[in-house]
């Protein structure tokens, strides 16, 4: 009897504690993001989750959906944050170029040097200038939160030969997606952009369809390309792999100001984390792949410059043919240009 009225006591004071919890909880997001818990994208998500939920004290309630449980691709999912069924997804800027062209700008190449100028540069007005286009251009629906990381840098590996100039490029059959703007890079160093799904990759290396990729070392180790051929990677650094954080514009604005602030922090927290753990993730996977033989190359400071003066003419074409092309190329390489002036000068000010 004393057991049972013990179990009835726990069990009544459990269900109070749920039933004042379900008071305190006011609102709830529904955060999607189609990758994996092993991805930077689910450890941002999870820094989030936990800061507002917390500074919220439980007044605000975020509910993670990893995968393609709400939607499936890029547009698919933008269209799920316009008319409400999702409250906040991530993207590539490849994911989101249908919709927002003008967010390719972060693939442009050789523009940011490092993680501090892209950090720096991805942490001010810049973004703030993506976001008021983003608002712009999708009627007040879509609002651009935070830019964060996905997997460090985009590097070029290959099957055949170590990379050390554009010349070395020369006919080499490189996978990109279907986009236009990673097949003008390939194109301006000297190479054969070759457009492959995702999934095929391994086997198209394995066959001798495409013989190098643009990608970063967590994929490449995480797809197990070295078993398929892929023995050399050039640490050109040609592209930070920005991740567009969106959110449902109304949703946003529907939180009283104290809960935005709250939000506004969590993606604070969450780029934060974004930017960290490539970082984190990249040492062991840079050490596998050598430990299996890859040959893992860094251009002198001279090699880098010739990369960047073999692909300027994406610049242009970007420019030319995107639209706003010319708007956020001015924005965001002016960013470059005050945070490489910021950085400099703490570095010198650190160094002396």
């Amino acid at each position: 009897m004393f057991n049972i009225t013990i179990k009835t006591l726990t069990a009544a004071a459990l269900l109070a504690g749920s039933a004042m919890m379900a008071s305190a909880q006011e609102f709830t997001l529904r955060a999607t993001a189609n990758s994996n818990t092993n991805d930077e994208d689910y450890d941002g998500l999870v820094v989030f989750k936990n800061y507002v939920e917390a500074a919220s004290n439980g007044a605000i309630e975020v509910e993670l959906f990893i995968g393609t449980q709400l939607c499936s691709n890029g547009a698919e999912c933008l269209q799920g944050v316009a008319d409400g069924s999702i409250d906040i997804y991530i993207s590539t800027s490849g994911g989101a170029s249908g919709i927002f062209p003008y967010v390719q700008v972060l693939d442009l190449p050789y523009l940011m040097a490092d993680d501090r100028i892209a950090e720096h540069v991805l942490s001010g007005d810049f973004t703030r200038v993506l976001r008021g286009m983003a608002l712009e251009d999708s009627g007040d629906m879509i609002r651009l939160m935070t830019v964060g990381n996905t997997g460090g840098w985009r590097n070029f590996a290959n099957t055949e030969r170590r990379v050390a100039m554009p010349a070395d490029m020369e006919g080499l059959k490189i996978r990109t997606v279907v986009a236009d703007l990673p097949q003008e890079l390939v194109k301006a160093l000297g190479a054969s952009p070759t457009p492959i799904p995702w999934p095929e990759l391994f086997t198209s290396f394995q066959t001798g369809v495409v013989e190098g990729s643009k990608n970063g070392i967590t994929d490449i180790m995480g797809m197990k390309f070295p078993d398929a051929g892929l023995q050399y990677l050039t640490l050109d650094g040609h592209a930070y792999m920005g991740a567009l954080w969106w959110m449902s514009n109304e949703k946003f604005l529907a939180l009283p100001e104290p809960m935005r602030r709250v939000v506004v922090d969590g993606f604070y927290a969450l780029q934060q984390a974004t930017f960290a753990s490539p970082k984190r993730k990249s040492i062991a996977a840079y050490e596998e792949f050598v430990a299996g033989g890859g040959d893992l190359y860094s251009p002198t400071p001279e090699e880098k410059a010739a990369f960047a003066e073999a692909a300027t003419p994406v610049y242009d074409w970007f420019k030319g043919n995107v639209a706003r092309g010319p708007e956020i190329f001015d924005a965001l390489t002016t960013a470059v240009a005050e945070a490489e002036a910021e950085v400099n000068a703490a570095r010198d000010a650190d160094v002396n």
